[in-house]
């Protein structure tokens, strides 16, 4: 599997993301191109996906949700994330799950 979609330094992970919001379920399908494809239930108005994207990210990486910063992409598909606390391995296993 292409793990391209994230870097670690200095304590931190920064994930390459597509979100596709307005899912029937939030779910993390897999990898496409180098960026890690996320579907989340909500819709993208009023920040309602990035919450729910941080909050979804927290839950899954076992981190708080103020670990996590959307640093690009933030009215947009394509996000650039940081998540404080986690290692590559935890990423990894993040983005085998299904």
């Amino acid at each position: 599997m292409n793990m391209t979609f994230f870097r670690e330094s200095e304590g931190a992970v920064t994930l390459t993301l597509k979100v596709v919001p307005r899912s029937s379920k939030s779910q993390i399908v897999g990898i496409e191109g180098d960026a890690l494809k996320i579907r989340l239930n909500a819709p993208p108005v009023e920040g309602k996906a990035n919450r729910a994207l941080v909050e979804f990210l927290a839950e899954h990486l076992g981190v708080p949700r103020s670990n996590i910063e959307i640093l690009t992409g933030h009215s947009g598909r394509h996000k650039l994330i940081r998540v404080r606390g986690v290692g590559a391995e935890k990423i990894q296993m993040m983005a085998t799950e299904k």
